[in-house]
Order: C-alpha cells, then sequence, then structure tokens
C-alpha cells in the first residue's frame, strides 16, 4: 500500500508574491523574518497552504540562526536581537503554525531546519562554498546542533509539538552527516528527513556528491548518527526530478540489498513551483528569462504527479511526501493533492 502526503509550497515566496511582503538586506532572517516584524501575515499564508490541502506544514524558522537574529535591527534591540532573547520567537513559530492547521486537525508539523549556507550573506545553499570557519563536518555539526538546542531551550516540549524535522536544502556530504549527528546529539526523537538540492545540469551536489555517495551519508549507519525517517529533494528543477528519483531509487534498493541500510526510508520530493524564473543572489529577486514562455511539458503539478508515478512503479519507495518550494503557491499545491488524491 502507498502512502502520499502532501507537504506545503514555498512560504517566504508566497509572502512576496500574495501578501506583498518584500526582502532585502534589512531582513537577513527573510521568512523568518515575520516572526518578528509581522506574525499575522505569516498565519494567513500558512493557513493557505492548510487549507490547500496540506498534510505537513513547515515552521517559518528555515532562515534561523544566532547569526540572523543578531543582524535583525528592531527598535526593542537596535544593535542586533541576542541570543537570550531568540526564544520567544521561536514560540512564535511553533504557536502560528498551530494556529494555521486549527483548520485541519490532521495536519503535522514540521519544524524547518535550512543548511548553513542559507545563513550566509548572500546565500549559498545552490553553492556549498561555506566561510572557513564552517568548512568541515565537526563544525558543521557544531552549528547545527547549537541551533537546534535553541529550540528546545526555547520549549522543552518541542519534541510534542512537532511531527518532523526537515533539515532542507543540504549541498555537502559532510553537512548530511553533521545534521544526522547533530539530531542525535541533541536528543531530539523525532523522524526527521534530509532534503539535498541539485542545482547544476549534473546528477551531484553543488559539492560534487554523486547520489550513491548521498544515499550512503544520509542511511548507513554511522556511530552517534540518528536516522531519517525520510530522504530526497527539494529547491531543485522540476524536469531533473524523474531522473533523479530513478537514480535515488536505484541507489537505496542497491544499499538495502547489500545491508548497508537497514529500510527503505520515506521520499521526499518538493521542487521549485518556477514557471521560467531564476533567483539571482546578487539582486536576491526572481527574474525570468526574456523570451520565456510556458513550459511546454505540462502544469506543474501533473509533471510532479508523473514523477511520483514513475517512483511508485519502479520502487523502492512505497511512501511519498510531495510538495513545492520556491514559487509554489498554496494553489499550485491545491492542484497537486487533487491531482494526487484523485490517482
Amino acid at each position: 500500500m502507498t502512502s502520499v502526503q502532501i507537504l506545503d509550497g514555498g512560504l517566504g515566496t508566497s509572502l512576496q508574491d500574495q501578501h506583498g511582503i518584500t526582502f532585502d538586506s534589512s531582513t537577513p532572517l527573510w521568512a523568518s523574518h515575520l516572526l518578528v516584524s509581522d506574525p499575522t501575515t505569516l498565519l494567513a499564508c500558512q493557513r493557505d497552504f492548510v487549507t490547500a490541502g496540506s498534510d505537513v506544514l513547515l515552521t517559518a524558522t528555515y532562515q534561523v540562526s544566532i547569526e540572523g537574529f543578531a543582524r535583525t535591527k528592531t527598535p526593542e534591540f537596535p544593535d542586533g536581537i541576542p541570543r537570550p532573547a531568540i526564544g520567544k520567537y521561536l514560540r512564535t513559530a511553533l504557536a502560528t503554525a498551530e494556529q494555521a492547521r486549527a483548520c485541519s486537525s490532521a495536519a503535522k508539523i514540521a519544524l524547518s531546519l535550512g543548511p548553513y549556507g542559507a545563513c550566509m550573506i548572500p546565500g549559498q545553499e545552490y553553492s556549498g562554498r561555506y566561510d572557513a570557519e564552517h568548512d568541515s563536518e565537526e563544525t558543521l555539526f557544531q552549528w547545527h546542533l547549537e541551533r537546534l538546542r535553541l529550540f528546545l531551550e526555547a520549549d522543552e516540549k518541542l519534541a510534542e509539538r512537532v511531527q518532523y524535522v526537515a533539515f532542507e536544502t543540504l549541498p555537502r556530504l559532510d553537512e548530511i552527516r553533521a545534521v544526522r549527528r547533530a539530531i542525535r546529539a541533541a536528543g531530539l526523537d523525532v523522524p526527521f528527513w534530509v532534503a539535498c538540492v541539485f542545482p547544476g545540469e549534473e546528477a551531484t551536489l553543488p559539492d560534487g556528491s554523486s547520489i550513491g555517495q548521498v544515499v550512503q551519508a544520509a542511511l548507513a549507519e554511522m556511530d552517534g548518527a540518528a536516522v531519517p525517517w525520510g530522504v530526497g529533494i527539494n529547491c531543485t528543477k522540476i524536469y531533473k526530478l524523474d531522473g533523479l528519483v530513478r537514480e535515488f531509487g536505484e541507489e537505496v534498493a542497491r544499499a538495502v540489498g547489500k545491508g548497508q541500510v537497514g529500510a527503505v526510508p520515506s521520499l521526499v520530493l518538493y521542487p521549485d513551483g518556477t514557471n521560467g524564473e531564476v533567483y539571482n543572489t546578487t539582486t536576491q529577486t526572481w527574474e525570468k528569462p526574456e523570451g520565456y514562455t510556458s513550459d511546454e511539458r505540462g502544469p506543474w503539478e501533473a509533471q510532479l504527479a508523473q514523477v511520483v508515478t514513475n517512483a511508485r512503479a519502479t520502487g523502492p519507495f512505497t511512501s511519498f511526501l510531495v510538495g513545492g518550494c520556491c514559487k509554489a503557491s498554496h494553489n499550485d499545491i491545491r492542484k497537486l493533492a487533487e491531482q494526487l488524491k484523485t490517482e
């Protein structure tokens, strides 16, 4: 029996496109800035995704970091928000997600955690080129552990309030291992997933790692590391997905067959909802190439549903979590939910 859960879509781009929110150098926390400035609009945006049919809702915490809060100036904290003051904003993130899902009692909440690169200026999650202080598995482990501790300090009942933890847009093999170690060291016993980004034309991470290496880093038994509930792909162009998923399936099946991996994980897929737009990290805006008309491969939701159909048919995955990333609106998620739930 195959199970499919629907994930939400792109929060930051939905806040921009649907709610007129502007992000720039004064909002280094990006969508998480609304925890500080405008939780009411954040709630409206997240509620849209739940009413659209999302079974799982990501918290507005992807860009949360001690560094990002320190760069965020407010009337209360004109020199930046210090570490001891961060907890109340994290509690706002949890409370807002819980309010948003009130219209669907079955909806689950996933704690969204981006890679270290998402907290750099400019963001480096598509390149994986990190600064010298965060350029190894050990330093990344310490950074992710410290961030997890922020949330655990903010709410001692965190493990009861979130049903998943999402480590998203990971561009490096060492960071995959680091987050597995960090969640174990933090003592946060919640199902989690690891989603990687494949921004280039090759089937590799930005650091050059192959899908086979990703599967090993994510799923193989490792001392002091937790095993994820799910693995997959996010923030990646949809036309690349079918080939990537096929390779993921082959590598997972091979690893399970060899006894290197204990069980087949859930497959997590939430590609970009773009229609030709490309993100310019310099201008921090989405730009459509001149002369671009529309995707000839058909509607986004139909393409994604086909990827899931193909993955079901070829195996080894039997459990799926499927949604959208940048530019995927609640309307896209509604159409995706309708498409997958009628199949």
